[in-house]
């Protein structure tokens, strides 16, 4: 059960202010570790912010930061050192989506879910996880879909940059196993979060995407909490370049 603890670590997450960002540092605060919170709405992240201390007790540190801005990034890496001293955890989960078939799909639309999706995980585990390369042990996980395993029509955006987010996380655990820094994916499914909830709201989609689903529903944000838990922890020490689904079973079709 110790193993299981995160107690003195520190945990890093991006896109914290709602869904499954939020749900992920509830989790993380809730298994011992303070946390770094950070995301473009602060009011958001103070919500996040006030959930953990007063529930938890714990730390909660709130940086307002666009994850496709370089100088954003560095200063907040900057800032999450001389706060708590360390970092031990990332997760990288801030994401954007834009449904659109291909041929009216412009490249500034392209752009962007690139730049936040592909760039920002980059730039987050460039500066956040140079530290734990220094400090030779950390864990960075990184949030994918299952768009990224397989294609999703009006989505081939999301899709192409989750599936780099998948192989960038195979490549950097190769790459950084010798500094004792490992590096995972989740793939999570169809979730109840705002990205999801026209979707899964509407009457002709909704039905179509709950059918799909082995379960026969989508998960609940709170459900991934406990497998970020792990993932950080020193129980999941020997994991890395693994890509861990979990969406009710629709992949196994």
């Amino acid at each position: 059960m110790l193993a299981l603890s995160l107690e003195g670590k520190v945990a890093v997450v991006t896109g914290a202010g709602r869904g499954l960002g939020q749900a992920m540092a509830l989790a993380l605060a809730e298994a011992g570790a303070s946390v770094s919170l950070l995301a473009r709405s602060a009011s958001e992240l103070e919500a996040t912010s006030r959930h953990i201390e007063e529930t938890f007790e714990r730390k909660a540190l709130i940086i307002p930061t666009d994850v496709a801005d370089e100088a954003a990034v560095e200063e907040a890496a900057s800032l999450t050192v001389a706060t708590f001293g360390r970092i031990d955890v990332l997760v990288n989960n801030a994401g954007i989506a834009h449904v659109a078939p291909l041929l009216e799909l412009t490249l500034d639309e392209l752009r962007r879910v690139l730049d936040v999706n592909v760039v920002g995980t980059f730039l987050c585990t460039r500066a956040f996880g140079a530290h734990m390369v220094a400090q030779r042990k950390g864990t960075v996980i990184n949030v994918a879909s299952t768009a990224g395993l397989g294609g999703e029509p009006e989505l081939t955006a999301y899709c192409a940059s989750k599936g780099a987010v998948i192989a960038f996380t195979r490549a950097l655990a190769i790459e950084w196993a010798r500094h004792g820094v490992t590096v995972n994916a989740i793939a999570p499914g169809y979730f109840r979060t705002d990205l999801n909830k026209q979707a899964l709201d509407d009457v002709t989609s909704g039905p179509k995407i709950v059918g799909n689903i082995p379960l026969r529903r989508v998960g609940q944000p709170e459900e991934l909490g406990p497998l970020v838990a792990y993932m950080a922890s020193d129980a999941a020490a020997f994991m890395t370049g693994s890509v861990v689904v979990l969406d009710g079973g629709q992949t196994a079709r």
